[in-house]
């Protein structure tokens, strides 16, 4: 081999031209082994800047709020409707033909028209001699008058002689015994008014409705002490029983407490309480009732215990003439309401007997063309017409 013969080639390094294509930082530290062969250690980066969470601009909560608040009002409402109308639906079919037949054409609707609504509380005789019967133990006219912004309450005591169509004189109540309710309709068309709408109420299942709403408050005039249906089990038991006992002053009732109050009719603390004062009391329980149907606190809960509402009824009134009926009562308040009741003097059979013009003159006051005018005082169970309160004594 030659001197100039070399078993090896010589490359000439140099620079080359441009940038050379290097491996990036941490790749390159991924690659390098640490000591004993193991690959090295990250170094803590840190948290790195917090994320801020992003707000919604406060222009978008005042235009969220109010339509979920409308969408609630919505909802609330359409669930109450379709509960209210359920109950309704099922009491008009509870009302038989002839009474509907019975009733006095409605002009125009209850928000813009006046409006008569009988009120037949019905109980039945639980006695053997007289089961089946039924009786109507509160009779009562309720009128709207949205030129007034005012309802008015017409009581009409059970024993109160008038002529029943077909059947001569006899008390009221009478007439629903005979012909059921369409001749207790055409008995208090009698009178002079018209009737264009009917509600039944079972007296006995008056309870459950009250304690559906929440119980009533009651303005209990005089003290009461009374002895009948005793809850005792034995006759022992109930001959010591002191019997039912209400305070002077208002109470809250529940339903079964409220029924008691609105069927005494001997006070022990009071012989002038008779089956006359009886009626008062109903009209006072039935005035707290509707009260508490058309409060506020019901109406929010009506989408649970709408349904409840009519089911001691049997009603030709529509779900809107309900609806508007409670509407109405809503708007006139304690301030817009007037009481009225048709009264008398007991006679030897049994009978009311109104005195003199008694009746012609509360109609006409209870109808709006006269102006009220309160019983005399020291009557018993004086006619007349009051405001704000319901008549008592």
């Amino acid at each position: 081999m030659g001197l100039e013969d070399k078993p090896y080639r010589v490359y000439r390094g140099g620079r080359v031209k441009g940038k050379v294509p290097t491996l990036p930082r941490p790749e390159r530290e991924r690659r390098q082994p640490g000591r004993n062969g193991r690959p090295p250690q990250q170094r803590y980066a840190g948290t790195g800047p917090t994320p801020r969470r992003r707000r919604w601009p406060r222009k978008r909560w005042l235009v969220l709020i109010p339509i979920v608040l409308v969408t609630l009002l919505v909802v609330w409402a359409v669930a109450s409707y379709l509960a209210v109308q359920s109950g309704v639906e099922t009491a008009n079919k509870r009302l038989p033909r002839s009474a509907e037949r019975a009733l006095s054409p409605q002009k125009g609707s209850v928000l813009s028209d006046p409006t008569h609504v009988l009120l037949l509380g019905t109980d039945h005789s639980t006695t053997a001699a007289r089961r089946g019967l039924e009786h109507t133990d509160s009779i009562q006219l309720i009128r709207t008058d949205p030129g007034r912004n005012r309802v008015s309450y017409l009581s009409i005591p059970r024993d109160l002689r008038v002529a029943i169509p077909g059947h001569g004189f006899d008390k009221v109540n009478t007439a629903y015994q005979i012909g059921g309710a369409a001749l207790a309709i055409r008995t208090i068309r009698g009178l002079g008014l018209p009737v264009n709408h009917v509600a039944i109420v079972d007296l006995a299942r008056f309870p459950k409705l009250i304690d559906a709403v929440g119980g009533v408050d009651i303005d209990v005039p005089r003290p009461i002490l009374s002895k009948f249906d005793c809850p005792l089990k034995t006759n022992a038991q109930c001959a010591s029983w002191p019997g039912w006992h209400f305070k002077k002053g208002t109470q809250h009732m529940n339903g079964r407490r409220a029924r008691i109050y609105s069927r005494v009719r001997k006070n022990l603390l009071n012989p002038a309480d008779t089956d006359i004062s009886r009626s008062a009391r109903q009209q006072q329980v039935m005035t707290a009732l509707t009260q508490k149907m058309t409060s506020v606190s019901t109406g929010i809960r009506m989408p649970w215990i709408g349904g409840d509402l009519a089911k001691p009824l049997a009603t030709d009134l529509s779900t809107n003439e309900f609806l508007e009926l409670g509407w109405r009562k809503f708007r006139a308040g304690s301030g817009h309401t007037l009481y009225c009741r048709i009264g008398g003097s007991p006679s030897s059979f049994g009978y009311l007997i109104p005195e003199g013009d008694d009746v012609r003159r509360v109609l006409r006051e209870f109808e709006g063309i006269d102006a009220p005018q309160p019983p005399p005082p020291g009557t018993l169970f004086g006619s007349g017409c009051r405001s704000g309160h319901p008549l008592l004594g």
